[in-house]
């Protein structure tokens, strides 16, 4: 019985690492890794969507629509200004007249590197990345077509927030053929979804007929959330990612971006995005239905949705917008925009025992004010929550311990009848009331918490350089002098010592390396889950040497009753 116990408990150690292995491998490992800069010249067609295979097969609606707003004009053209830029208390945004598009967003509470003055890019388009949030009007009327984009009008070239200030509105004009649409883009205070409303007001002699389409564009280098996090941390999900409220989320990594599978028809409470370690980027459409899709061009890929074809009769007007988040997966904040957004906060299979996990760790947070006391808390509430179990272990663990010499006399005295040994160590056990398997319950009620709480660490934005003390800056990260998984490890090892010793010399081997190779496993692991797991091993051997002592005390009075 014995050497069972002490093989569940290896097994049950090696599976946790095998299962952590295995559980970003399968998403992560297909994730593009290329070191190639990426091509910004582009031609204009590969950005525009079809109009039908997207959306070909919907109904063609007419809007509801309100003739008696008047469009005002700006003057500036498009052709000779620069990038609009715009500014608010989360967002440093660049859009390009061009189109229309959002081609930079920084992201001003969040460094781009732990201590570093510069914000966190996530949209760009440069010779680093491509990367951008585009959206237009296609279709038999559309002003976005394969030969170029709309070219707007705007009347100024840098807009701020003001302090006190709720909203702040960009708009752009384009004019054609009696026919005025105003795009204008909607900031507000202390927020990160941006309204993008497209008024179509047609004061032509015929029906106007189009389509809204929004759509990421990103070519395939490399995930810069993963910059600062080390060349051998482990990869995390990047790629495409999309929701409906019957689905509310699904995957699409960039291989499969060609393959047909987003044909999705959507209502205004769907979405599509592209999903990269802390970060997201999303639309989703307001008040119509269309059709998802994805494609890829060359090194680039596109996700997105086509609204169904509308019709504006002449003298009418009507509006269409669509939302765009571009931020931190934060998950309060996701699940407001879309049903399933927030769920690119990707806690794997274990995702109900992670949410646990990050509701207490949040809860002690908001009264601690530090994460790292605050994965200390939350281990002990584990212990505590555990407490029952683990007493029961380690009492069993602890009569195993003081009946070892008794069990090696039997293995001496009926070392080659194999029978009569197990009837007289169970004889042993049914007299000390001992359980053997009683040793693996903490073990194996502690794996799926490890797992669990390593995607929080590894998914949960909110702990992105997050200090604890001293040299411990980032518990997202590892730790940079690796003292904690040698903590970790010296732990591991004492802790091995208050443990009944095996009587097989292989396994005493195997139980003698097992911190060794948990020490160097751990050395590339978040500090935060390292942190968890030495002070779950400092309280486990306090309360097995508590235990220790009591059983020992026991012993004693037994004995002093039998010589009695």
């Amino acid at each position: 019985m014995q050497k069972i116990f002490r093989v569940m408990i290896i097994v049950a150690m090696l599976i946790t690492a095998y299962l952590l292995i295995l559980a970003w491998r399968d998403d992560y490992a297909d994730a593009p890794a290329v070191d190639t800069v990426p091509q910004t010249a582009t031609s204009v067609g590969a950005d525009i969507p079809s109009t039908t295979g997207a959306a070909g097969d919907i109904p063609v609606q007419t809007l509801p629509t309100d003739a008696g707003l008047a469009v005002t004009v700006p003057t500036a053209s498009a052709k000779d200004a620069g990038l609009i830029t715009v500014t608010t208390n989360r967002y440093d945004i660049k859009i390009n007249p061009e189109g229309g598009d959002v081609v930079y967003a920084a992201l001003k509470q969040y460094d781009a590197k732990l201590d570093g003055d510069e914000p966190f890019v996530l949209l760009e388009n440069d010779s680093n990345r491509v990367y951008v949030a585009q959206s237009g009007l296609i279709g038999k009327d559309g002003i976005d077509t394969a030969e170029g984009r709309a070219n707007y009008s705007h009347t100024a070239n840098s807009y701020v927030m003001k302090e006190g200030q709720q909203t702040l509105s960009v708009p752009l004009t384009y004019k054609k053929d009696g026919v005025t649409i105003t795009k204008t883009f909607t900031f507000t205070h202390d927020k990160y979804p941006i309204d993008v409303s497209y008024q179509i007001q047609n004061a032509s002699t015929q029906t106007w007929q189009g389509q809204l389409f929004a759509q990421l564009k990103r070519d395939d280098s490399k995930d810069p959330g993963m910059s600062d996090k080390g060349a051998l941390s482990m990869a995390t999900y990047l790629g495409g990612a999309w929701g409906t409220p019957d689905d509310p989320y699904n995957k699409l990594k960039f291989g499969d971006f060609s393959d047909g599978e987003l044909t999705t028809t959507t209502s205004d409470k769907g979405w599509v995005g592209i999903v990269q370690h802390y970060f997201v980027s999303a639309w989703t459409p307001e008040n119509f239905t269309g059709k998802f899709f994805s494609r890829e061009t060359g090194d680039e890929y596109f996700i997105g949705f086509n609204s169904q074809p509308i019709n504006v009769a002449m003298n009418k007007q009507a509006t269409l917008s669509a939302t765009l988040y571009a931020g931190p997966k934060v998950q309060s904040e996701l699940k407001d925009v879309a049903i399933g957004l927030n769920q690119t906060v990707d806690y794997g299979l274990l995702w109900p025992i992670s949410k646990i996990l990050f509701a207490i760790l949040d809860g002690i947070h908001n009264i601690i004010g530090n994460w790292g006391w605050s994965i200390i808390g939350l281990t002990v509430l584990v212990k505590f929550a555990l407490m029952w179990f683990s007493n029961k272990s380690y009492y069993s663990m602890a009569k195993m311990r003081a009946i070892a010499p008794r069990l090696a006399a039997l293995k001496e005295e009926h070392g080659s009848d194999r029978m009569k040994m197990s009837q007289e160590m169970m004889g042993i056990y049914k007299e000390e009331k001992v359980n053997p398997m009683a040793g693996c319950l903490p073990i194996l009620m502690q794996m799926p918490i490890f797992l669990a709480l390593y995607w929080v660490l590894v998914e949960s934005v909110e702990l992105r350089h997050a200090p604890w003390i001293l040299w411990i800056q980032d518990l997202s990260a590892m730790d940079p002098w690796f003292i904690l998984p040698l903590l970790m490890g010296a732990s591991m090892f004492v802790q091995q010592q208050l443990n009944p010793q095996p009587t097989d010399p292989m396994q005493a081997k195997v139980m003698k390396f097992l911190p060794i190779i948990f020490t160097a496993f751990m050395l590339f692991f978040p500090a935060g889950l390292v942190l968890y797991w030495t002070v779950n091993n400092l309280f486990s051997m306090i309360h097995q040497y508590i235990v220790n002592k009591k059983v020992q005390e026991e012993q004693k009075l037994r004995t002093v009753k039998v010589l009695d």
